[in-house]
């Protein structure tokens, strides 16, 4: 009994954790109708919700957004609300910061998240893996002398929550696995572990 009750928890627990992501995800994207008139709403001519309809009117809206974005109108018109932004006092400081971030995450030529690393941490002895972020800069740059990496060291079994460290190059060691396998060994707390590969000395970053 015992041997079919954990034999069917593995092949239940991450069926449903799967289950229970996409659900939240959907229902998240689904509040997009919010943004459509009552009378476009699936309730008011079909009688009933239709789950994932907000989902694809949200991929709908990105898609769209960028295809506008690429133009020289789009862009145009996206610098002239960057300013209207800019000039906002509180919200100039939220939007300016996330724009920073979410740009050096999702642009090709960015150095985020690009190579997992090993590093001492909490404390000398203690090793945990790290994403390099890229280099120091402004004037955290001129009182570090030598080179220094910007990691940032994820939680377990949340990597959205972590550290931000600048540590000298020659302690932090790249190591030979991608992103993803890093990040797959972190949540499940060193039980899903990488292919074992021969580790290599971490190459130079070149400033964000």
């Amino acid at each position: 009994m015992k041997k079919y009750f954990i034999t069917g928890l593995l092949v239940l627990v991450p069926l449903v954790i799967t289950i229970w992501v996409l659900k939240s995800l959907i229902g998240v994207m689904d509040q997009s109708l919010l943004l459509l008139p009552e009378a476009w709403h699936p309730h008011t001519f079909l009688g009933r919700d239709i789950p994932g309809i907000g989902a694809i009117l949200t991929v709908l809206i990105v898609l769209t957004t960028g295809l506008i974005a690429t133009n020289f109108f789009g862009m145009q018109l996206i610098l002239l609300w960057e300013k209207l932004l800019n000039r906002l006092p509180v919200v100039k400081s939220i939007y300016s910061s996330v724009k920073q971030v979410s740009d050096t995450l999702f642009s090709d030529s960015g150095n985020a998240f690009r190579k997992a690393v090993l590093v001492q941490f909490p404390r000398e002895g203690a090793w945990t893996i790290a994403f390099v972020t890229g280099t120091p800069g402004g004037d955290v740059a001129n009182h570090l002398h030598g080179d220094y990496v910007s990691i940032f060291v994820p939680t377990t079994p949340n990597p959205t929550g972590g550290y931000f460290l600048m540590m000298p190059k020659a302690d932090v060691i790249e190591l030979e696995m991608t992103v993803d396998e890093a990040l797959k060994y972190i949540i499940s707390m060193g039980v899903v572990a990488p292919v074992n590969k021969i580790p290599k000395l971490l190459t130079q970053y070149p400033n964000n």
